[in-house]
């Protein structure tokens, strides 16, 4: 069954797109990597499952529907129940979702009391038992503890507990390893993974690590310039990547070539204000031939069961 159906989703900002159409499915308790360089709308799409999108941006077309509803036609008052509710962020930095100014313990008491009815003293019994879930050791004594009291680590084990706490259906973990050295890395990694599996929660990873993504991920939609290029099981895309772009990203991984020099890709992400005709990615592309790639634009077909690629050539 289907927790997350992202149909047709365009965003613009202003007279500039920077969402082409993008289709994305979840099925209830998987792991599903959203991937690509910096800049390629992984983000922007998970924010606008969060209705968090820049007050600058607009959603002008698409649906996204969690649980078979249509976040976008919420009213703010009922989003604002949804979001730490069912549905919780994971961010990249998780000083931006602790308030320095007060301890874990209330910042965690309050999060339990604002999404159920119990009271001071049920919240601080769940505070207790979802810290103990994450790991966090002296858990009395780290109560009383404020943000940066806490390592990178222990603060984003904090915001898993947040999310525990409020017994989440979907986790977006964007890009919740970052500035993490690798060892924090994999301890965080597999305490997201165990969560998957014990609770049966959902999670969208958003990630440019195609690294980590393969060792964790159950899905994966590779995005480059607002498309989505590449969908398939991750076992599948992993063994045999079809479309141009993912063969280059995954070319690029140390682990790929050991005995190679690190092969790049030529140039960069276009912004949001180039005007490139056909393919996005051609001005990059290895394949590219002239009078297809430069003037036709590609959609997502199934190349075989179960994957996808949006290529005209391969």
């Amino acid at each position: 069954m289907n927790i997350l159906e992202i149909k047709n989703l365009s965003l613009f900002f202003g007279p500039y797109q920077a969402l082409y159409d993008v289709n994305l499915t979840l099925e209830k308790g998987v792991m599903h990597a959203l991937a690509g360089e910096s800049g390629c709308g992984k983000t922007l799409t998970a924010m606008s499952v969060m209705r968090l999108i820049p007050k600058s941006a607009e959603i002008r077309n698409g649906e996204i529907l969690f649980n078979g509803e249509d976040l976008l036609k919420y009213k703010e008052r009922s989003m604002r129940e949804l979001r730490g509710n069912k549905i919780a962020l994971i961010p990249q930095d998780p000083m931006t979702s602790l308030n320095p100014l007060y301890t874990i313990g209330n910042q965690l008491i309050e999060a339990i009391k604002a999404h159920s009815s119990v009271t001071e003293r049920q919240a601080l019994r769940k505070a207790r038992e979802v810290m103990d879930m994450v790991r966090i050791p002296e858990i009395d004594k780290k109560l009383d503890f404020y943000p940066h009291e806490f390592s990178g680590g222990m603060k984003q084990r904090i915001i898993i507990a947040m999310a525990l706490a409020c017994n989440a259906e979907l986790i977006i973990a964007d890009e919740p390893t970052t500035a993490l050295d690798v060892t924090i890395q994999k301890q965080i990694m597999d305490l997201i993974d165990e969560i998957k599996r014990d609770f049966g929660t959902t999670i969208l990873l958003i990630s440019h690590d195609l690294a980590l993504v393969s060792n964790y991920a159950d899905y994966i939609s590779v995005m480059y310039a607002g498309h989505i290029v590449e969908q398939a099981a991750a076992k599948d895309f992993f063994k045999k990547p079809i479309h141009p772009y993912s063969t280059a990203l995954l070319n690029s991984l140390p682990s790929r070539n050991p005995a190679l020099k690190l092969k790049t890709i030529e140039g960069a992400p276009p912004s949001i204000q180039e005007n490139i005709f056909g393919c996005k990615f051609h001005p990059r592309c290895e394949y590219f031939k002239q009078g297809i790639c430069d003037t036709q634009e590609p959609r997502l077909v199934e190349k075989t069961l179960g994957h996808f690629s949006a290529c005209l050539i391969k």
